[in-house]
């Protein structure tokens, strides 16, 4: 937020929570799990949900038990782990640099299908929506909380009402028809495959400060938003295939809902669903970007990464850092597929969620039973997201591994040789 703004109370944090999920979320992300877990989607979007809520509570126990907001990266300093904090905090950047891609692509699919343009169309529209954002918080032209509060709401009404309609034509024959024979243990995988259509509620962890009463406004945000989102993610994986049926929807996962809302309200129904996906992705893109960068200054900071990166414009923000950002998400939504981007975005999500709900366990802070569980149920899930990428994907699950691979062992190497800031004391 602007120094000069006030701070967000409830509604504003708990908007901005939900519009962090919601933000791109169930637009990009509702083709991939059908395509898994057929007629049990819904059970994948409440499986993934449940450990969302448990993650989401490990991060607010813990910001309040250090009164400081901040991730993994931050949270593994407290505790003095100063060597090994790097290495989630370059996993969690590289979690946002495919997120960015995964908006960005879902929002030239959408302006594709309804201008009726093709798939070169879409990817330029794609690559543009990046420049666009990149500019935008070059200038530090950000969106006001008011603004954000009304699109969240408007985007809520919007896939409730769809959903709505879609089961008041209930035919549990159209969760199936053409999708998947899957059973319960296949839903779970679709789970850990989807995850990253719940990550974007840790956003806030960075915006303590900015939080009114946050040791008590936090908790209570980002838990209601979690709840709200899993119903609505639910009722959209229940809803939406009674319109255009399981089938319709896998064959065209990159606009599927606005198929939907053709279907539900004829051309104003694809028109309000189409701007509906635009409003999300480009505020998911906007509040990523600009986390991410923020997130980069904080790690450059304490010598994680090299000094280059922490530069700063004139209007104080880290230039740098959010050219080669957006850079690369816009290289990624160039050549990407959906689905692999949504699957390596979430496999980083889970590894990051697992660590946090590790400290949070190691910590005492809040119920043990809780952030055990959280720590469980994300590693259990990213070990089920690894296996599946093996068998479906094994380049992703190469790439990612390289990543990782460079974050833990190339990391220390890359510090050495080049010029970085002094570590400093939390």
């Amino acid at each position: 937020m602007n120094p000069s703004t006030q701070k967000m109370g409830f509604n504003a944090t708990w908007s901005m929570a939900v519009g962090g999920m919601v933000g791109g979320g169930i637009f990009s992300t509702l083709g991939v799990v059908i395509g898994i877990s057929g007629a049990l989607a819904w059970l994948s979007f409440l499986v993934a949900g449940v450990i969302a809520l448990a993650a989401g509570y490990s991060y607010v126990k813990l910001t309040r038990h250090y009164g400081k907001g901040g991730g993994a990266f931050t949270f593994l300093r407290k505790i003095g782990a100063m060597q090994s904090a790097g290495t989630p905090a370059w996993g969690l950047i590289v979690g946002y640099v495919l997120t960015n891609p995964v908006y960005a692509y879902t929002f030239g699919q959408y302006l594709s299908h309804v201008a009726g343009f093709g798939g070169v169309f879409a990817r330029s529209a794609a690559v543009g929506i990046m420049a666009v954002f990149i500019g935008l918080n070059l200038r530090s032209i950000g969106q006001s909380s008011g603004v954000e509060i009304l699109l969240v709401w408007f985007k809520l009404v919007v896939l409730v009402a769809l959903s709505v309609i879609g089961l008041a034509h209930w035919e549990p024959q159209m969760l199936a028809r053409g999708a998947p024979d899957a059973g319960i243990g296949t839903a779970l995988f679709g789970a850990a495959a989807v995850f990253m259509a719940y990550e974007g509620f840790q956003l806030l962890a960075y915006d303590y400060e900015d939080i009114a009463d946050a040791d008590r406004t936090l908790p209570r945000a980002v838990l209601s938003a979690i709840a709200v989102v899993i119903v609505v993610y639910v009722m959209v994986a229940l809803g939406t295939p009674m319109l255009i049926g399981a089938d319709g929807v896998i064959g065209n996962q990159e606009v599927a809902l606005a198929l939907a809302g053709e279907k539900a309200m004829g051309k104003a129904g694809l028109v309000i669903v189409t701007v509906a996906a635009a409003f999300s992705t480009g505020s998911a893109i906007n509040s990523t970007l600009f986390a991410t960068a923020r997130l980069a200054r904080e790690v450059t900071q304490k010598g994680e990464l090299p000094l280059a990166v922490d530069h700063e414009n004139r209007f104080g923000i880290p230039d740098r850092a959010v050219i080669v950002l957006g850079a690369l998400a816009a290289l990624f939504a160039a050549i990407g597929t959906l689905s692999n981007l949504v699957e390596a975005a979430s496999l980083a999500f889970l590894c990051t969620f697992a660590i946090v709900g590790g400290l949070a366990f190691h910590a005492g802070a809040g119920s043990r039973i809780l952030t055990g569980f959280g720590a469980a149920s994300s590693a259990a899930a990213a070990l089920a997201l690894i296996d599946r990428l093996w068998r479906t994907s094994p380049l992703a699950l190469v790439m990612f591994a390289v990543l990782l691979l460079v974050a833990i062992f190339g990391r220390p190497w890359l510090l050495r040789h080049v010029e970085t800031q002094a570590p400093s004391e939390d």
